[in-house]
Parts: C-alpha cells; sequence; structure tokens
C-alpha cells in the first residue's frame, strides 16, 4: 500500500536523524513500491539531492546502494546510481567515502564496457582531479576496477590520471594512490609497468 510508503518517504525528511536513518535502511522497500522508472526518476534524484545529513545516514545511504541495480531496471540502467554515490565519495567522514568507493566498485561490474566508458570513466576522472582531496583519495580505489575493460585510449588517460594522483601535493591522496598501486598494477600491460607504473613507485617511494 502506498500509505506507509509515504510514511518512510516523509521520515527521510525529518529532523529526527533516528527516523531518516531508519527510512534509509528501508530504501529497497521504497524503491519497489515506487517501481523501476519511479526509483530513477524520483527516487535516486532526491537522495542526490540531500547528501548532507549525518555520517550515520550517509554511511546507510552509500550501502544500500550498492545493491540498488534490480532496483533500478537492471544494469542498463546502473549508471543512474552514480551521481548520488559520486557525492557520497567526496564527503569528509572517511567511512563513508570507503563504503561509497566499494558501492561504485561493485556496480562498475554490471555496466557494460559501453556505459564503463560514458558513464563510469568520466566519474572516476571528475573525482580524480576534483578540488578537494577527499575526491581524489576516493579515485584511486576505482582505476582497477575499470581499467581492463576499456579501450586503448582510455587507457591511457586513466594512468596519466594515476600518475598525477601518485604526485599529488596532498599527503593523503598519494598515500591513498600508494596503497591501490600494487592492484593497479597487476591489470596493467607488463610494458606500462615499465614505463609508467616503476616510476610513480619511484615518485612514492
Amino acid at each position: 500500500s502506498l500509505y506507509p510508503i509515504a510514511v518512510l518517504i516523509d521520515e527521510l525528511r525529518n529532523e529526527d536523524v533516528q527516523l531518516r536513518l531508519n527510512s534509509i535502511k528501508k530504501l529497497s522497500t521504497i524503491a519497489l513500491a515506487l517501481g523501476v522508472e519511479r526509483t530513477r526518476t524520483e527516487l535516486i534524484p532526491f537522495l542526490t539531492d540531500t547528501i548532507y545529513d549525518e555520517d550515520e545516514v550517509l554511511l546507510a545511504l552509500a550501502e544500500q546502494l550498492g545493491n540498488f541495480t534490480p532496483l533500478v531496471g537492471g544494469p542498463e540502467y546502473v549508471h543512474c546510481l552514480l551521481p548520488p554515490l559520486e557525492s557520497l565519495a567526496t564527503v569528509e567522514e572517511t567511512v563513508v567515502r570507503d563504503k561509497a568507493v566499494e558501492s561504485l566498485r561493485n556496480i562498475s561490474q554490471q555496466h557494460s564496457p559501453a556505459d564503463l566508458e560514458q558513464h563510469f570513466v568520466p566519474l572516476v576522472k571528475r573525482l580524480a582531479s576534483g578540488d578537494w582531496f577527499t575526491s581524489r583519495t576516493s579515485a584511486c580505489g576505482l582505476f582497477s576496477v575499470c581499467y581492463p575493460r576499456v579501450g586503448g585510449t582510455v587507457r591511457v588517460e586513466l594512468r596519466n590520471h594515476f600518475r598525477n594522483l601518485c604526485q599529488d601535493d596532498t599527503p593523503m591522496v598519494r598515500r591513498a594512490a600508494a596503497s591501490k598501486l600494487g592492484e593497479f598494477a597487476k591489470i596493467v600491460e607488463l610494458d606500462c609497468i615499465k614505463s609508467d607504473l616503476i616510476p610513480m613507485w619511484a615518485n612514492l617511494a
């Protein structure tokens, strides 16, 4: 019935943090009741616009969105989950960012190669060149999940972005890049490891 759904949606706007948290944890129920089209056109934009909340609410939201693909209509529409997760990947609280990155890594696998290049890679580039160190830190965890499935030109761009992160002015960003360098090296072509990744490693050492 629509009544409980209206209540849950009202609770998403409630001043009481606990009520908002309860409603976020029932997001899949709201989405099922709305159906895939209204979830895409109404619920996801609403959630994207309300990413100014307590950390525990944002953490629950980042976790929920990682499992939302069936609720927006499957892999064909999975890219509509990127805007709220991109915003969550830039917030100040580390645990929220980490959960957003984990969810982004999950849903990256549900993108077709074409959608990955059209929607996911631009998100990685935006985060990697963001003004705030938080977004650049989050970007470091996303290269290895999209690199193997994109074309040669895009791979060059991704390696260049990763190199920039290894040379970032902010120590936290360099540390994040260093922690993901091994993971990235496993999926990069051997000649690129010699020409690109070993110099990056030398810079970080």
